[in-house]
């Protein structure tokens, strides 16, 4: 069956068309939603099979509904109204819908609470059309796991290319929830590079914020220091209105509070597209030999983007050193904080559940091997002589020097070369900002010949997202690179 709706259901509309098609009565939110749970069937579950969809939420017509109702009789909520977003398996949510994080272990968790960030959306009148796929355990399974495969859900492919092309990070379906037109927004989380990477490589707009700017409560979590989630759209408007309606102090994260006046509640006031006019944007250019061989690099598209910058009124230093940036960042950091924090939140889940510690779950897939460990669980057993405690000398000591050194880093390089911004090619700061917990945007900047997409990021100190949506904006303005993959 084909389904055909009036000419206002183009693809790609953004938030700001959608509401106007609505207060028009060109399109409803119930039609919306039928619109992409037909292109779901069409060509995330069948067709090329995408796969970037894990579960859809059996009320999202009914709650659709209730919202057309309501813009009739009472006005819009704002922006998010009608709106539907897909949200990453490992952010819980009070409803029909399992909370993962795509194991099989958990395929039949129902939380019995909205994440902090879930309350806000559902306020803010946006329609949660489903859950999206991602890299199990947020990557934290098995060092041979291919990006964006999970054993509940399968392998997320790469709208761009073929099934052997690189998805990106752990938030891989929801960048190409967006990216394939399955939704018009989608919430990821990142420890490191699991947004900036899926981000530049699925060409869709990606924020990482601050960490402590949204919440953590109620998302499966990794670490305690790096943990966040964070908006992806197809456009940087789109983007920074999902921030707007997802920042906010919770008294259950006590990152959140250091944040008290220091948020907005709406990011959309930083579009400007002069925004480049007078940016004083440094370019990373020393990485690893490796990050300028590998297949996420690419030297003309990268150089392209800095003349943009400097076309558009930005004063760029290509000549910038930043402190630390390739020293040897230790792994207990991460896996220590992952065994204590996932460790915690195993053992609060509903007792009819089949796994309540990290033993256990081994456990669970060792007994459903032929499902569960196509790749193995070397990370998770790498754990299991962890201490429960987070004393361990060698990881207090590799956190304080993670935070002294990555803080250091990025805040002397932006001293020393007076500088607003740094520009990296792909995802290639995601480290050093993610141990400072520093924020960071990525955004389309072309398509190599073989047609995979190429990004960049801008980053940026602790709580300067407006001006970092600023500059990507102005770039977006001036380069109009994203173009929609060919779903055949």
């Amino acid at each position: 069956m084909d389904i055909k709706f009036n000419n206002c259901l183009k693809e790609e509309l953004t938030i700001n068309d959608i509401q106007a098609a609505m207060e028009n009565g060109e399109v409803t939110s119930k039609e919306l939603v039928m619109y992409y749970l037909h292109r779901i069937a069409k060509y995330d579950q069948d067709g090329p099979k995408i796969n970037s969809i894990l579960e859809i939420n059996p009320d999202a017509i009914f709650i659709a509904e209730a919202l057309d109702y309501e813009r009739k009789l009472k006005g819009a909520r704002g922006p998010l109204h009608g709106i539907p977003i897909v949200l990453k398996d490992n952010i819980e949510t009070n409803d029909s819908m399992h909370t993962s994080a795509g194991t099989l272990a958990l395929e039949n968790h129902i939380s019995s609470q909205d994440a902090f960030l879930v309350e806000k959306l559902r306020k803010a009148g946006a329609v949660l059309l489903g859950k999206a796929n991602m890299t199990e355990l947020a990557n934290g399974m098995s060092n041979t796991m291919w990006a964006g495969y999970s054993a509940r859900g399968g392998q997320v492919l790469n709208p761009y290319g073929d099934a052997e092309l690189f998805v990106g990070g752990s938030s891989s379906g929801s960048a190409v929830a967006v990216a394939a037109n399955f939704s018009v927004l989608s919430v990821g989380t990142e420890t490191d590079a699991s947004i900036l990477s899926p981000a530049v490589t699925n060409a869709v707009v990606g924020i990482k914020p601050t960490v402590g700017l949204i919440s953590r409560s109620g998302i499966i979590p990794f670490t305690y220091s790096q943990d966040t989630p964070g908006p992806m759209a197809r456009t940087v408007t789109d983007a920074s209105i999902l921030l707007g309606a997802l920042v906010g102090v919770d008294k259950r994260d006590p990152a959140t509070h250091k944040c008290e006046g220091m948020l907005q509640q709406d990011y959309s006031i930083f579009l400007d597209s002069t925004g480049l006019k007078g940016a004083k944007i440094g370019v990373f250019k020393n990485a690893s030999k490796e990050v300028y061989d590998s297949e996420e690099y690419d030297d003309v598209l990268f150089k392209n983007a800095i003349q943009t910058l400097s076309e558009a009124g930005a004063l760029v230093n290509e000549d910038i050193e930043i402190p630390f940036f390739n020293r040897d960042w230790k792994r207990m950091v991460l896996i220590s904080e992952m065994k204590h924090s996932l460790e915690n939140y195993l053992s609060k889940l509903p007792s009819h559940l089949p796994v309540h510690s990290i033993a256990e779950l081994i456990q669970f897939n060792k007994s459903n091997a032929d499902r569960a460990l196509k790749y193995g669980q070397n990370k998770l057993e790498e754990m299991v002589g962890l201490p429960n405690t987070l004393r361990n000398p060698e990881y207090l000591n590799a956190k304080l020097d993670d935070l002294y050194f990555s803080k250091m880093g990025i805040d002397l390089a932006l001293k020393k070369y007076d500088l607003d911004a740094i520009l990296f090619p792909a995802y290639i700061g995601s480290t050093i900002c993610a141990k400072a917990g520093y924020p960071s945007i990525a955004l389309p900047a072309g398509y190599k010949e073989s047609g995979r997409p190429f990004g960049i990021t801008f980053a940026g100190p602790a709580f300067s997202e407006g001006i970092l949506i600023k500059f990507a904006y102005a770039f977006e303005q001036t380069t109009n690179h994203r173009r929609s993959p060919k779903l055949l």
